[in-house]
């Protein structure tokens, strides 16, 4: 079942990581990126490569590592040294063309030969977070198989446009970061990924994420990031469908099912087609 959850701790933080499997999240992802600084890059490779070893099947959560970008003396380090540990996937931070892509999946085919890892097993997630990379994002749709899941982010995005801010006085999203979520979404289906909605920053405002989960997965999203523990509960809760939805998803199967093959078929005095036994099903895959 795909995550829905997707928690950020930082690879450097001994406290974090010793709580991390606690928070109930679906996924982990280990950053060796911005949460940690400059001097503390090799520390956290180290600290990260020894959790994966530690956890190495028996995780119940996913467990990814976010690496440093490819444009940096960092990326490569970290795969060599995280890659041994055999964690589920990289998050790939700041891509830009589709041909970073490839890069990271030959140099991870390479170190999955030489850790004795299944051929292209180890998953990769990546956000758009550049103008370049959102530029670029359609390109991303096939580019590895490999590439299993996108979401996007307006912090970066805002540096990157040189912008003060990335919401407006009413607290919403400036146009250009609509644009990057929207492509997000588009690119994830037309690819076959997972969509999973970006980050909401104001951890104490429940109410406000509850409302931002539950609109995003109205909108196709099936999973969020979080940044902070408390987040987690409210998350798998808005994005796990209610016992009304999954008993609906099953009638509208078994109405095609007992169609025998038919286009469209009639429940409850409405005339359903493919689009709805779509949609039916993906209801019961993230149940």
């Amino acid at each position: 079942m795909p995550a829905k959850s997707f928690m950020f701790v930082p690879g450097d933080s001994e406290k974090k990581l010793g709580k991390a499997q606690d928070l109930g999240a679906d996924a982990l992802i280990l950053c060796l990126e911005d949460a940690v600084s400059e001097q503390n890059k090799p520390l956290a490779r180290e600290m990260t490569t020894a959790y994966l070893n530690e956890w190495h099947g028996k995780s119940k959560p996913q467990l990814w590592v976010r690496i440093n970008p490819i444009s940096t003396e960092h990326m490569l380090k970290d795969l060599v040294s995280v890659m041994a540990g055999k964690p589920y996937g990289v998050f790939f931070p700041k891509p830009s063309t589709a041909e970073d892509f490839k890069a990271l999946d030959n140099y991870m085919t390479i170190l999955e030969q030489q850790h004795g890892i299944e051929l292209g097993s180890t998953k990769v997630m990546s956000i758009a977070e550049s103008c370049i990379g959102t530029l670029n994002q359609a390109d991303f749709a096939n580019v590895i198989p490999r590439l299993t899941a996108m979401t996007w982010g307006a912090e970066d995005m805002s540096a990157d446009l040189g912008a003060s801010t990335n919401k407006d006085e009413n607290g919403a999203y400036f146009l250009v970061h609509q644009m990057n979520r929207a492509n997000c979404l588009l690119v994830t289906h037309a690819g076959d990924m997972q969509a999973c909605d970006g980050a909401y920053l104001d951890f104490r405002n429940d109410d406000g994420l509850r409302d931002e989960c539950l609109r995003a997965r109205r909108e196709g999203f099936t999973a969020k990031i979080a940044i902070h523990p408390a987040q987690v509960a409210i998350i798998n809760e808005c994005f796990t469908p209610s016992e009304e939805e999954i008993s609906y998803a099953k009638r509208v199967v078994q109405a095609f099912e007992d169609g025998n093959g038919a286009g469209t078929v009639g429940l409850d005095g409405k005339m359903l087609d493919k689009p709805h036994l779509k949609q039916a099903q993906q209801v019961l895959a993230t149940s």
